[in-house]
């Protein structure tokens, strides 16, 4: 029984991130919703998906792969800090290589901020969440949860630049090429930009601290 309810729970979670954005679906969406409703209804599902998709892989029964040892946990606790600057200096700001961008027609590629490391810098965070989170969690039913996140990212980046292709034409290349030229060093010190690395910290101390509350785990070793 268990394993049926992280089956549905799996197969809910393709379905939900496959069928609202497709073609006539997403369109009909648009129309009733309107963009910024579309946004808010899709994100509320995804995260109400995800929610019991990890509880489904909480109840699922437990079949080790690979023991547990202190250093996973130490991986996992600075690569999560990673996680939380690349989301603080990424989330709300321009980037129209990737979903999610924030007044894009204001993107500038002469100072393309995280943009000019990755395209798209929310996916590199889910995918290093997930495979680090995989490390630390050698049982079948996780290897299943954070392996399917893991390529869900990796793969969702290259069908997010199959279709901004496709959208942007010849400017996809012009701009991709325009942020490559910048140089790799470069970084604002401005004021948002000291913020959101503040923003990064906050997320980080407030992730550790909801862990075992939320998860039932403690992130310390």
């Amino acid at each position: 029984m268990e394993w049926s309810g992280l089956a549905l729970a799996f197969a809910a979670f393709f379905l939900s991130h496959s069928l609202p954005i497709r073609a006539p679906v997403r369109p009909i969406l648009v129309r009733r919703l309107g963009p910024a409703g579309f946004g808010l209804a899709y994100s509320a599902l995804s995260i109400a998906v995800l929610a019991w998709l990890i509880v489904a892989t909480a109840r699922a029964p437990y079949l080790p792969v690979w023991g547990w040892a202190p250093w996973q946990n130490h991986l996992v606790l600075a690569v999560m800090l990673l996680v939380c600057l690349i989301i603080a200096l990424s989330v709300g700001r321009p980037n129209p290589f990737s979903f999610g961008g924030a007044r894009n027609a204001a993107f500038d590629p002469r100072h393309p901020g995280i943009v000019r490391f990755t395209r798209h810098p929310l996916l590199v965070a889910l995918a290093l969440w997930s495979l680090a989170h995989l490390v630390a969690n050698g049982d079948v039913a996780h290897i299943l949860l954070f392996g399917t996140f893991a390529a869900f990212a990796i793969l969702g980046g290259r069908l997010v630049d199959r279709r901004k292709r496709r959208e942007m034409g010849a400017g996809w290349d012009h701009l991709r090429a325009e942020v490559r030229a910048q140089p790799i060093g470069q970084f604002s010190a401005s004021r948002s930009s000291i913020l959101r690395v503040g923003f990064g910290f906050a997320l980080y101390l407030a992730l550790i601290m909801l862990h075992p509350i939320v998860i039932g785990v403690s992130p310390i070793p």
